[in-house]
């Protein structure tokens, strides 16, 4: 059985490597990358380094040529970018023969109003359409990805914030990178869709869950659109982001990602990381560096 992960050499994709050849030989697995050098600590451990370009769908015939099981993690870019280059990896997996798809989707994607959604529910749709056996993980939040508000209350700041009372089920990626190589590397997983979410909380639990880490008093304020949009930029945040980072925050407010599951669990055989944990962990490498 070969097992291959696209994006492998992204922050989620190095990961799930990691934790694939924990229980996986090297020569069963292979990685497609667009940037080959960057995986060459891989390629030294005795995975299969191939490239394949979601931008050059051509590339990716020979990508998946005789992958048994493909797992696609989604890319980063625009709506329409990503949907593009999800549905035509899709269309070589197909092509390719491959026997099972799993893909790294987002939470409650087939109902979600928050503007990630398209892409995700287009490519859950195009695997369908294939017939292919397939898992779709919904990747709720990463709880990394709140690194800059924790470093900002870390040097004083407050947790700002428009997301009202609306919860995120906030998990480490460590935690999505677990359950996506277990799936990718098991068995009885064909045609499964897994809510991958820990326990909702709201900004303020968060902020509070922080301030026992931090040891000090986090305050959280909360402001309208047009103040967070104002505030971002103040910060430094590029002007490109602010828009999507305001999105981001209505979504959430209107609890886009306040899905409750005990997916993670069905998976794993525990829970996510409490969050207590996942902020202990990110925190200390933050004071580490």
């Amino acid at each position: 059985m070969k097992l291959l992960v696209t994006g492998a050499t992204g922050k989620l994709g190095t990961k799930i490597i990691e934790t694939l050849l924990q229980n996986v030989p090297a020569e069963q697995i292979a990685v497609s990358v667009r940037n080959l050098e960057k995986a060459e600590e891989m390629r030294f451990k005795g995975i299969e380094v191939r490239h394949g370009d979601f931008d050059h769908p051509e590339t990716l015939n020979a990508a998946f040529a005789g992958i048994d099981r493909l797992l696609i993690i989604s890319a980063d870019g625009d709506n329409e970018t990503r949907i593009r280059q999800h549905t035509d990896a899709v269309a070589a997996a197909e092509r390719a023969g491959v026997k099972f798809i799993a893909y790294t989707s987002l939470g409650n994607a087939s109902n979600s109003q928050i503007f990630l959604a398209p892409p995700h529910q287009a490519t859950e749709a195009a695997i369908l359409k294939t017939g292919i056996p397939y898992s779709f993980l919904r990747n709720n939040w990463y709880l990394e990805n709140e690194i800059p508000s924790i470093q900002g209350a870390l040097a004083g700041a407050p947790w700002v914030t428009s997301a009202g009372n609306g919860k995120v089920g906030w998990a480490l990626q460590q935690d999505y990178a677990e359950a996506a190589a277990a799936i990718i590397a098991g068995e009885g997983h064909e045609n499964t869709i897994y809510e991958l979410s820990g326990k909702p909380l709201t900004q303020e639990e968060l902020a509070a869950a922080l301030e026992e880490v931090a040891g000090k008093e986090i305050p959280v304020l909360q402001v309208q659109d047009a103040e967070y949009a104002d505030i971002m930029k103040q910060a430094g945040v590029p002007d490109f982001v602010v828009p999507m980072l305001v999105e981001i925050q209505r979504g959430i407010r209107n609890n886009a990602l306040a899905i409750e599951s005990d997916d993670f669990e069905k998976i794993l055989g525990r829970p996510a990381t409490p969050v207590e944990e996942g902020l202990n962990r990110i925190v200390s490498d933050l004071t580490k560096n």
